[in-house]
């Protein structure tokens, strides 16, 4: 999908809780040089069942005012618009996402919560069906660490590390480019493709610290265990498998587990591959 040159970065809104998603959502905007544009979607059934039926009508104003000024503490030079739509929260967003940027919503307290995660959870959902990448925002801030992005080799994940460049190159951050192969590959073999994929990427962005590494293991886990020093992780939202499901079990591991934002990079054009990367991949499959 070509992204529109005036696309803006779009944060789903649902609650004060939501507030640290306008600060990141802020930052990758003003980064990117795109507008922010705030958006909740509004319950008249639920404000039919509240004391007043003005009150949850003034609360959705009061979240968007707050989130807007949050947005200009952060970033003061930065365009934001805001907007109250009264329909229905998922589908509002996997409509909306189509002309976005980048969409950024909260977990829902899903990192560290040690349980069971609904698949009609609202980020999975997103992760699953949006139109755009999708930005996953902790509660708790991340570190200061590293651009982390896991690698398998096929097109999909071509494009997260795509994306890796350019985040890592406008936070003025070190990326790392992360491969989990099986037991029986190669390691120097795959990590010399993994390097002239990484220097492809990077050629017009060649200022960006990188690091190649190529472990052997579980994907999910050893991405997760590396996302806890890192400041931002992405994955492609699945592998090119027509089989799998529309979120691949690499990247629903992120999301319910990884203690890092986490992008999941879906709804844009594939990377056509040339060279040894252009075969099916057999380990990691965001």
């Amino acid at each position: 999908m070509a992204v529109p040159a005036d696309a803006a970065v779009l944060v789903g809104l649902g609650s004060d809780l939501d507030l640290p998603v306008v600060e990141q959502a802020a930052q990758e905007a003003a980064a990117h040089g795109r507008p922010l544009h705030l958006l909740h979607t509004f319950d008249w059934h639920a404000a039919f069942a509240a004391d007043t039926v003005a009150a949850p009508r003034d609360e959705a104003e009061h979240l968007i005012t707050r989130a807007a000024q949050l947005a200009h503490q952060v970033e003061p030079e930065l365009t934001v618009g805001g907007e109250i739509v009264e329909s229905a929260t998922l589908a509002t967003l996997i409509r909306r996402s189509e002309g976005a940027f980048l969409l950024a919503v909260g977990d829902s307290g899903m990192a560290g919560s040690g349980q069971c995660v609904p698949a009609d959870t609202l980020a999975v959902q997103l992760a699953a069906r949006a139109g755009c990448p999708l930005l996953v925002v902790r509660r708790e801030p991340p570190p200061p660490g590293p651009v982390l992005v896991g690698v398998d080799g096929s097109p999909s994940s071509h494009l997260a590390l795509q994306w890796a460049v350019e985040c890592a190159a406008r936070r003025g951050a070190r990326l790392l480019a992360l491969r989990v192969v099986e037991y029986d590959e190669d390691v120097d073999a795959v990590a010399e493709q993994l390097s002239e994929a990484l220097a492809r990427h990077t050629s017009r962005n060649s200022s960006v610290p990188t690091e190649c590494r190529v472990v052997r293991g579980d994907p999910g886990q050893v991405l997760i265990d590396t996302s806890r020093t890192a400041q931002l992780t992405l994955v492609a939202a699945r592998g090119d498998e027509p089989a799998r499901a529309m979120l691949g079990a690499v990247a629903q591991s992120l999301l319910y587990h990884s203690p890092a934002p986490v992008v999941v990079v879906r709804g844009l054009a594939e990377v056509p591959l040339t060279g040894p990367d252009a075969r099916p991949a057999r380990d990691q499959r965001p």
